[in-house]
């Protein structure tokens, strides 16, 4: 029997869908895949009942419905500061997933080189090793989780093709400042590098931080490939619907790349999808509002549990430093919360490239009653913890 492709060897099945798996098998609340547990806005409900009824149902054109990119041009002009056309500027993707992916597939070739901030999205190691490119890493250090500049330059002196920038990022929450997202354009345009960037959550950010699109920065628009879906902020994951907006040049290649992946992106779901893209500017205020209640609700259980975390700048995710309990695994801890606590979490070791035991992330994009009651089960967390800890200790079996 032949061998599989080699590339599939070097990267295991994803950490957080499993845990999500492990979650459902044993009933424990799921705070490890990002995803809401409440519904899209009524409107957009609405506008899904018509579209399932009267369509259209085939395909749509392949980088997207005429109506869709132009609702989103609009949209995106209006945030990012640019003039965004729907004819020149725009792919439709399913999901951010396969932006990311189109994005990555346009701008490297194999072998070139992709640096990736550490900690990152599972994705994007896998993404880079799928186009047969190499990742360097560079360190974003806790607790503010900013990167060192002398590490950057020296990483860009490699020749990277391309810089993949989550911003807000996940798992982390940070949000990069304009000064340092200003270096890293310096560094791109002296080393004639893409910058790749996942804004999924760019209408969840925490004051006093402020998000600020690459591409909107001075030059960085023909060098910028952006890409974002509308999964967090309408609360729709399953739509999978997402883009990537570029130049002209670039996205005449993004286009064929993201028509032989998929041909195109679900057409009832598009047209249904315009009345999201066409919600006042008020339904982003509010939704950050939204966010920042839950960010603070479940901030506060954490510290009534006394846990140790660092406050997300943006985005729904926490970083939770669990060194205090003394497992040497953080694979391990998350299994035992998920089947003990009835929590389930994603170990952070699947967000870094060196090994990193010590954290788990959480998220809070859920209901309040969802959060009250993981909250509750956190302030069990450590006397559970204690009594593993103290009984696989007598058994001479350390976790």
């Amino acid at each position: 029997m032949p061998k599989t492709s080699y590339r599939t060897s070097r990267f295991g099945e994803s950490v957080i869908r499993g845990m999500t798996r492990l979650a459902n098998e044993c009933g424990a609340i799921n705070l490890s895949q990002g995803y809401p547990d409440f519904d899209p806005p009524e409107v957009v409900l609405q506008a899904a009942e018509r579209a399932a009824r009267a369509g259209p149902h085939q395909y749509a054109v392949t980088w997207g419905a005429p109506n869709f990119r132009a609702a989103l041009a609009h949209k995106q002009s209006r945030f990012m500061g640019l003039a965004i056309d729907a004819e020149e500027n725009i792919v439709v993707t399913c999901g951010s997933t396969e932006a990311m992916m189109v994005a990555m597939m346009t701008a490297c070739n194999p072998g070139d080189k992709v640096i990736v901030f550490s900690p990152f999205y599972e994705n994007y190691a896998a993404d880079a090793i799928l186009c047969g490119a190499e990742p360097i890493h560079v360190t974003l250090h806790p607790p503010a989780f900013g990167f060192d500049s002398d590490e950057l330059q020296r990483a860009f002196e490699q020749k990277p093709k391309a810089l993949v920038l989550c911003n807000p990022a996940n798992p982390s929450g940070k949000v990069f400042t304009r000064d340092e997202l200003l270096f890293i354009a310096k560094l791109a345009e002296e080393h004639d590098t893409f910058v790749l960037t996942d804004e999924v959550y760019e209408h969840i950010v925490y004051e006093p931080h402020q998000h600020t699109y690459f591409a909107s920065l001075p030059g960085m628009f023909e060098r910028t490939l952006s890409c974002s879906s509308l999964s967090k902020t309408y609360s729709m994951t399953g739509w999978r619907l997402g883009y990537v907006i570029a130049s002209h040049t670039v996205i005449n290649e993004a286009r064929k790349v993201h028509d032989f992946l998929t041909v195109g992106a679900a057409a009832p779901l598009q047209e249904a999808a315009v009345t999201a893209l066409e919600l006042p500017d008020s339904y982003y205020k509010e939704l950050q509002a939204l966010y920042a209640k839950k960010r603070a609700t479940f901030l506060d259980y954490l510290d009534a549990a006394g846990l140790v975390y660092t406050e997300p700048q943006g985005a729904y995710y926490v970083m939770v430093d669990i060194s205090e309990f003394g497992w040497k695994s953080d694979v391990a801890f998350c299994e035992w919360m998920a089947r003990e606590v009835g929590v389930a979490a994603v170990p952070g070791s699947s967000f870094f490239h060196k090994p990193v035991n010590h954290l788990i992330r959480l998220h809070f994009a859920k209901r309040s009653e969802t959060l009250a009651a993981a909250g509750e089960r956190l302030l069990r967390l450590r006397n559970k913890a204690e009594q593993a800890v103290s009984a696989s200790r007598s058994e001479s079996k350390f976790c």
